[in-house]
């Protein structure tokens, strides 16, 4: 798994109106943020990836996510 900081490619904006912890979307420019840890990955990951703190895991275009409550969808748009 690459260990990649998407705050030096992305600047992220929250979406809002933030949606429900039960109803997250998914989108090419959609992430989740985990509010434990402040990982990001993708919100339709195509390679292995996982916050630090394990709450969001993803590869081959599915999330897998422990505590929805504490994501955060934000926007991401190239710097």
């Amino acid at each position: 798994m690459l260990n990649i900081d998407m705050r030096k490619i992305y600047n992220f904006y929250p979406v809002e109106p933030a949606p429900a912890p039960d109803d997250l979307p998914k989108a090419g420019d959609l992430y989740y943020e985990c509010l434990d840890c402040t990982g990001i990955i993708s919100s339709v990951p195509r390679i292995q990836s996982a916050c630090t703190c394990g709450n969001l895991t993803g590869n081959g275009g599915e999330t897998v996510i422990k505590d929805p409550a504490r994501v955060r969808v934000v926007r991401g748009k190239l710097k």
